[in-house]
């Protein structure tokens, strides 16, 4: 079994925390997960995305933004999307100097489909599979990168998340790679408001769906 605890220097000097570990120490195959500023690796569709990914011996790799540190009190919009994107690059980096492989999935939440974009236009990951969790639609970058690039992928956002929209939500529909779903009721934490036991069953779909996507893309690359 693999298990790397370490950080590296982020922006500004700030030590960003990661985590990589998988089930033998010879996977060729990466989950490189993105969380959003409070959905942490450790809520539910993260935790058990990655059970997923663990039983289909591929390694996961989290990046665990410390964002809710009073570092970043005084940070802009503007500047903590810059952060993001800086301190993913790094750990991604830092930990593809020493460990190889040749594919990799991406898991992005909210303010992780940020970092998720500026990432998809590196060749190392031009084969690279991606999961977008509440993507932050009204982020030019966010949307240019989920419109245009051609990277297979799964995409879940609820009608009652504050970054939904329908006219952009029915544009995406329109990129074929990317399947696309509307999860009703739903916010932008993954819940329905009104109903505990309806946001369980939110929960099954998306795990379910993650599943069946990987099964199904490590069956076509095998």
């Amino acid at each position: 079994m693999k298990f790397i605890n370490s950080s590296v220097d982020g922006y500004k000097g700030m030590k960003i925390p990661y985590t990589l570990y998988g089930k033998t120490n010879h996977s060729k195959d990466l989950a490189i997960l993105l969380p959003g500023s409070g959905y942490t690796v450790n809520s539910p569709v993260f935790h058990y995305s990655s059970d997923i990914f663990f039983n289909h011996s591929i390694d996961i790799l989290e990046v665990n933004y410390p964002y809710k540190h009073e570092f970043y009190n005084d940070f802009s919009s503007e500047e903590l999307y810059t952060a993001v994107k800086f301190d993913s690059r790094k750990v991604i980096d830092t930990v593809l100097e020493t460990n190889f492989y040749n594919n990799f999935y991406f898991i992005g939440k909210s303010l992780g489909t940020i970092a998720l974009s500026s990432l998809l236009s590196k060749d190392v990951f031009k084969d690279a599979k991606v999961i977008w969790l509440t993507p932050i639609l009204n982020c030019n970058e966010v949307y240019e990168a989920m419109i245009k690039n051609k990277h297979e992928g799964l995409c879940f956002i609820g009608d009652n998340d504050h970054f939904y929209t329908e006219e952009l939500f029915l544009k995406l529909r329109n990129n074929e790679t990317i399947q696309s779903k509307l999860l009703k009721g739903v916010n932008h934490s993954l819940d329905n408001d009104d109903d505990p036991i309806k946001s369980i069953d939110v929960l099954k779909t998306i795990i379910t769906d993650i599943d069946k996507f990987i099964i199904k893309t490590t069956s076509e690359e095998n």
